[in-house]
């Protein structure tokens, strides 16, 4: 395995890769979308194709109620750490209070669950901070709708918001960009008052989608002014046309912004065929923005996100792990424990649906020429004096092999069901 010190030697970036082997045992329930499973099968495929030997393998230390709480409200938290399936009847009005319900159930091990993905993303911000690491991947993250005191969207516990105070302590400025299919919406509300965060979000608006926010004309407000910067998107959308306004805004952000840390946010949701979208981007399409992010040589924290399909998921997040490391794979899938997931055809690339793209070109030099508009407000790298940092969160230690490496909008009811024609059929377990 690729040491961090071998890496900086050689001139390589120093990469994490952060993964509890426990994540794949977490269920919300018989028919809910969300599955943890897929960062399971992520992993397999990291490991078969053996991109593992080129990482820094962690296990996440489990966040403590004291790390949730530097954003949550500490009552919320405590709800979070008590609610069981078996005193949930009792609960019933703080269950309606704190939105739990079908989009966030409450199932067993849900605090776990909590504490396992949130540690990642605020240990990955750690190694970040103490210059252990370039670049950090937490596939198990990237829960972007919690609220401070409420759960939305399937999402508990708002990892990156953490992360990201996490990177505050030792950084100026931090950029979030967020590629899920969904508006990163607890993320800018989160920083919507300052301009120590810029946060950017491509994503689906309109038509009542969830969750409803994210227009082109949300910047955000007092001293965060401008430094909210939101790409509606229309159905269909696909890689030539996601590529003409994602590369020409972040280099424009970039520009403007210079940010010391990024944190990007990969919600496989917004490739083509996934159960709750409706974009038509390609595995390769979705990870040319990581490519593009990774150009700009600035320490980079990766989390995962939304993502329905699972084995679409796992095949894209597993390519988006090949080109951080910038390692050439197979397009044929090599064998693994779940390999039956990715038949009849057992690739790691498949092709986009025929959907009718709605972003015409005249919109889409529309919507840039009103993101640009805003950015042209800012001035250039804000002076930032930082306060006293507090005190760090402490790094993992290396993981010791002892696992083997191998008016609210429902999200299920204001998402279309998409279902891509030659990825589907009934029954499948990778679905």
């Amino acid at each position: 395995m690729a040491k961090a010190s071998q890496a900086a030697s050689s001139g390589r970036p120093r990469i994490d890769y952060f993964y509890d082997a426990q994540i794949g045992n977490f269920n919300y329930g018989e028919g809910h979308p969300m599955r943890p499973h897929r960062v399971r099968l992520t992993h397999q495929l990291v490991v078969n194709y053996g991109l593992y030997k080129h990482l820094n393998v962690f296990r996440p230390k489990l966040a403590t109620r004291a790390d949730m709480t530097a954003f949550h409200s500490d009552e919320y938290i405590r709800f979070l750490q008590e609610i069981t399936q078996d005193n949930m009847q009792e609960a019933l009005s703080h269950l309606e209070r704190f939105n739990l319900g079908a989009d966030c159930p409450v199932f067993d091990g849900l605090y776990e669950y909590c504490q396992t993905y949130t540690g990642g993303s605020i240990s990955g911000a750690a190694r970040i901070n103490q210059g252990c690491s370039d670049i950090v991947l937490n596939w198990s993250g990237g829960l972007h709708h919690a609220k401070k005191g409420e759960a939305s969207g399937f999402c508990y516990v708002n990892d990156i918001v953490l992360a990201i105070l996490e990177l505050l302590k030792v950084h100026v400025r931090v950029l979030y960009i967020d590629i899920d299919i969904h508006h990163g919406d607890g993320v800018e509300e989160a920083f919507f008052t300052t301009d120590r965060v810029m946060t950017v979000s491509f994503h689906k608006y309109g038509d009542f989608f969830f969750p409803g926010t994210g227009d082109v004309k949300d910047v955000g407000i007092r001293a965060g002014k401008y430094y909210s910067v939101n790409v509606p998107l229309r159905d269909g959308v696909n890689d030539d046309a996601y590529q003409r306004l994602f590369k020409p805004v972040m280099e424009e952000v970039m520009n403007l912004y210079r940010p010391s840390a990024l944190v990007l946010q990969c919600g496989a949701d917004s490739l083509c065929g996934d159960r709750l979208g409706c974009f038509n981007l390609t595995i390769r399409g979705h990870a040319e923005c990581v490519r593009f992010v990774l150009q700009q040589k600035v320490p980079t924290l990766i989390l995962g996100g939304g993502g329905y399909t699972i084995r679409n998921v796992s095949r894209c997040w597993t390519y988006e792990s090949a080109v951080v490391l910038n390692e050439e794979i197979s397009d044929d899938l090599p064998y693994n424990d779940y390999y039956e997931y990715y038949g009849p055809d057992y690739k790691l690339h498949y092709a986009p649906s025929g959907m009718e793209n709605l972003n015409i070109p005249e919109n889409l030099e529309k919507i840039k020429s009103k993101v640009f508009e805003h950015l042209r407000q800012l001035q250039p790298a804000p002076n930032v004096t930082m306060p006293a940092a507090p005190p760090p969160a402490a790094a993992d230690e290396e993981d010791e092999d002892e696992d083997d490496p191998d008016v609210r909008v429902s999200q299920r009811g204001g998402d279309e069901r998409q279902e891509h024609g030659a990825e589907f059929y009934s029954g499948r377990p990778g679905e």
